[in-house]
């Protein structure tokens, strides 16, 4: 039981693994922004200009059931919101990051060099 927690820890502790959960952290906060600035600002003006749409209550009854697509449609405009932010984000952090130059290539192998001075002692002959 002790090397399973100890094997635990030692996972939790990776950055990888911190750096993620900080990320994620930082997500959903940043999603319940975004969501607010959808809901709370941008769809009432947009109701506005459509012509004083509330979107929350845009429903199709079909039967008994209430379906509900002006809902649907501020999840799509929060996610493409979230979604172009976290393009700018990544592309910002992707102009800091140093190149990574190519691996220098190796020397020949011995067995190579062996095959090469084989193949020279054969052309003299």
């Amino acid at each position: 039981m002790g090397s399973l927690l100890k094997e635990f820890r030692d996972f939790a502790m990776k950055g990888n693994v911190v750096d993620m959960a900080v990320g994620i952290i930082i997500g959903v906060a940043f999603g319940k922004i975004v969501t607010s600035l959808v809901n709370d600002i941008l769809m009432p003006v947009i109701g506005l200009i459509a012509g004083k749409v509330d979107f929350k209550s845009l429903a199709v009854e079909v039967g008994s059931a209430k379906i509900g697509y002006g809902m649907f449609i501020q999840s799509v405009v929060d996610f493409v919101i979230v979604a172009f932010w976290i393009f700018l984000i990544v592309k910002a952090m992707n102009r800091f990051k140093k190149p990574v130059p190519p691996p220098a290539p190796m020397g020949p192998t011995d067995e190579v060099k062996l095959l090469t001075e084989i193949r020279d002692v054969l052309q003299r002959k």
